[in-house]
């Protein structure tokens, strides 16, 4: 046979080839099409929702037993899944002030039988639980497994159910209770309280980091913690040298082993290159006033704070040489228990790199001056005080005209009275805005908190920092200073591009209050000294918020090579934002929400959940089974 004979016969036979493929192809096409859409009804029907990406998550409880991941979107709808370690009851909800009564809680678990229950209650008092007429938790998921349930469902922000709470920019506090059959038995099982900030915005996941990065600790070494309430260490150390710019992209706090309950707060300060620093470690604020030079944040953590990464395009600059060389570390240690014997070398690990960014960051303190001045009467239930910043000598003191300050993050401060920290913003006398707030203030969850988009505010415009303290447990005024019974009121506002300004703050003039509220006084110390002689009640109280807060003001600006200069103002008032339109969820229903309502069995979302646990036959199992199914359909209608 020639050649021109071989390929016509080979072409022959892959024409044949192609058209038996076809020909299969159709045949099987026709045979499990009828197949395919029985899957897909199946799929539809079975209700079970896509494994949700879920960017945050914590451990709810000390000895790891409860894990929470949850997450928002933009139809403020936020999504939870509670894993618990029991093969009982589980509760999950959210408190007043950390305890049961008042809560607005869901409970749900898994029976014997493999029937779910899931519900949405709320605590009136010590001993006793109801369910809500609207139910608002929209459950997705209840699986059990040999050891653990695991809960997942969602809410929005605002329901219209007033037996719920809110899920806002302020401190939660999150219940979590539990037992261990599903007999529920709310009071009795085990239960944890948790503070935790819900509505965050960056999580790991949303950072890049650089491939050429160092380390360097800013510690001190072995210091001996006095027998002393309070302490304010402070040293001056040198930055990493580096031979050009480099940025800290990223920060942490570095505790020493069982000296996490002693350690207040830790504040890094920016030093002007030309300012001459004392060596070894003294008080902060004590008898050698060089150990108060340097103003300027750099880095800080206080008590519940974790390491924190800047956004990818800024952060700190350091290596050049208009950058600090040398920065005071300063560490608040409340060692309110007079333990001798305590040695620290806590401090703070910064993370730099040659990949530089497009911004350098900078931190503006503002808020109250920290000065007796400041004063919380005792048996206040509520006590507003207010600091100001005028920004229209930034430009001035800066050398240079001011950029705009691009607002991407905040760190809010008080001590153990605090009970909620605002931020407003202003511009030629109008109220712009809220910048930040935390209306529930824990002073245990001081942490730095990303905003939702970035503020800008411009050189001449007011910040206006208020601060809600309750003094019911106090018998006597409480004033501002360093210990943890003094009392503060301070926002780090983190922003680019850096300038040099290093805080901005305020405190009202206490010959007026002084004077208003009918007492003697020649100077601010007397009028400090005659607080004292007022008669505190609830009608002082009142007067004497109104007075601070009609005083002319005292605006003090600071520079990172500690030029001061001294402005003045007047505390406008704060108008609230009218709260978001809420959800009714009862209308809202979808045919999976209808199903949950239903209690039918949903279909576990959880690749480690071990082949025990009570679930469905999964579906890509299933959909292997069709195929292997039409497959022998196929094969007994070629063999025809």
């Amino acid at each position: 046979m020639g050649p021109s004979q071989q390929n016509s016969c080979s072409g022959y036979q892959q024409n044949t080839e192609i058209a038996a493929v076809l020909w299969i192809m159709s045949v099987l096409f026709s045979r499990i099409r009828g197949m395919f859409f029985l899957l897909f009804l199946t799929w539809f029907c079975s209700g079970q929702p896509a494994p949700p990406l879920l960017r945050f998550s914590v451990y709810l409880d000390p000895l790891n037993m409860v894990y929470l991941r949850w997450d928002h979107d933009e139809q403020e709808m936020m999504t939870f899944e509670l894993q618990v370690h029991t093969t009982g009851w589980v509760a999950f909800g959210f408190s007043p002030h950390g305890e049961l009564p008042g809560s607005d809680i869901v409970i749900g678990g898994v029976f014997s039988n493999g029937s779910i229950y899931f519900s949405d209650f709320h605590v009136v008092d010590d001993a006793t639980l109801e369910e809500d007429d609207s139910q608002d938790y929209q459950l997705l998921s209840v699986t059990e497994n040999e050891t653990s349930t695991t809960m997942l469902f969602k809410r929005h922000l605002r329901t219209c159910d007033s037996n719920d709470l809110d899920i806002t920019m302020d401190t939660a506090r999150l219940i979590t209770a539990f037992g261990t059959d599903d007999t529920v038995q709310l009071f009795k099982g085990q239960k944890f309280s948790k503070s935790l900030f819900l509505m965050r915005y960056r999580s790991p996941s949303n950072l890049t980091d650089p491939k050429i990065f160092f380390t360097y600790d800013l510690r001190l070494d072995n210091f001996a913690v006095p027998v002393e309430e309070t302490k304010y260490a402070c040293t001056f150390l040198p930055l990493p040298r580096v031979k050009q710019k480099h940025h800290i992209y990223k920060f942490e706090p570095v505790i020493t082993p069982h000296n996490i309950t002693l350690v207040h707060h830790i504040l890094v300060y920016a030093c002007g290159n030309a300012s001459v620093l004392p060596s070894g470690i003294d008080d902060c604020y004590g008898a050698n006033p060089d150990f108060a030079l340097c103003s300027q944040v750099v880095v800080g953590w206080a008590v519940g704070g974790e390491s924190y990464q800047f956004p990818d395009d800024a952060a700190y600059s350091i290596g050049t040489p208009w950058d600090p060389q040398y920065v005071r570390l300063e560490i608040h240690y409340s060692n309110f228990d007079l333990v001798s014997g305590l040695i620290d070398s806590s401090g703070v690990r910064i993370y730099y790199t040659p990949e530089v960014r497009k911004y350098d960051v900078g931190i503006l303190q503002t808020g109250i001056f920290t000065f007796p001045v400041h004063f919380i009467p005792p048996g206040a239930e509520s006590y507003r005080s207010y600091g100001l910043c005028n920004s229209s000598q930034f430009d001035e003191m800066n050398g240079t005209p001011v950029p705009d300050l691009h607002v991407f993050a905040y760190l809010l401060h008080t001590h153990l009275a605090g009970r909620g920290v605002k931020v407003a913003q202003y511009r030629n006398e109008k109220q712009l805005g809220i910048i930040c707030e935390d209306n529930k203030y824990d002073f245990t969850l001081q942490e730095i908190r990303d905003m939702k988009e970035i503020l800008v505010i411009k050189p001449g415009d007011e910040i206006l920092v208020e601060c809600n303290f309750q003094t019911l447990d106090r018998s006597g005024i409480t004033f501002a200073g360093p210990s943890t019974m003094n009392e503060m009121c301070l926002s780090f506002l983190f922003y680019y591009p850096h300038n040099n300004i290093s805080s901005c703050m305020g405190y009202p003039d206490i010959l007026y209050v002084a004077h208003v509220l009918k007492q003697e006084a020649s100077d601010a110390v007397e009028g400090m000294m005659a607080m004292d002689f007022v008669d505190w009640n609830n009608e002082t109280v009142k007067t004497a918020e109104k007075a601070a807060k009609e005083a002319d003001q005292i605006v003090v600006i600071k520079t990172i090579n500690e030029i001061q200069k001294n402005e003045s103002g007047l505390i406008r008032d704060i108008h609230i934002p009218e709260r978001a339109v809420c959800h009714n969820v009862s209308v809202q229903q979808t045919l999976s929400d209808l199903r949950a309502t239903a209690n039918l069995r949903l279909t576990a979302v959880h690749n480690f959940e071990s082949s025990t646990t009570k679930e469905f036959v999964s579906l890509p199992l299933l959909f292997l089974t069709q195929l292997l199914f039409a497959w022998i359909i196929f094969s007994s209608e070629y063999r025809k």
